[in-house]
């Protein structure tokens, strides 16, 4: 099936709930709106879904890793000297600038 004929099928489907829609009275007619509305919506709401879904689940890896380092410093070893925090770190050998 080619796309011509999709996009036939597709207008020619339309045409006719537009047809119906007419021939609809007034209650009936704004009921059938609302049920289309809803399932626009719907359909709108799980088209942006899946297409965050990927960002979504990159920015959590994200997240998770600055967590994990954050967890990481925080459990590395600090030594009290008084009233100063020295962390092992700085006792190395210092890189000549």
């Amino acid at each position: 099936m080619g796309a011509d004929k999709l996009f036939s099928i597709f207008v020619a489907a339309v045409c006719v709930v537009m047809l119906i829609r007419l021939a609809l009275g007034d209650s009936r007619r704004a009921r059938f709106d609302h049920a289309v509305l809803r399932v626009w919506s719907r359909l709108h709401r799980l088209a942006l879904y899946v297409w965050n879904w990927r960002r979504r689940r990159q920015s959590a890896a994200q997240a998770k890793q600055v967590a994990d380092d954050v967890i990481r410093r925080v459990r590395h070893r600090v030594e009290k000297e008084g009233n100063v925090l020295t962390p092992e770190a700085f006792k190395g050998p210092r890189k000549p600038h």
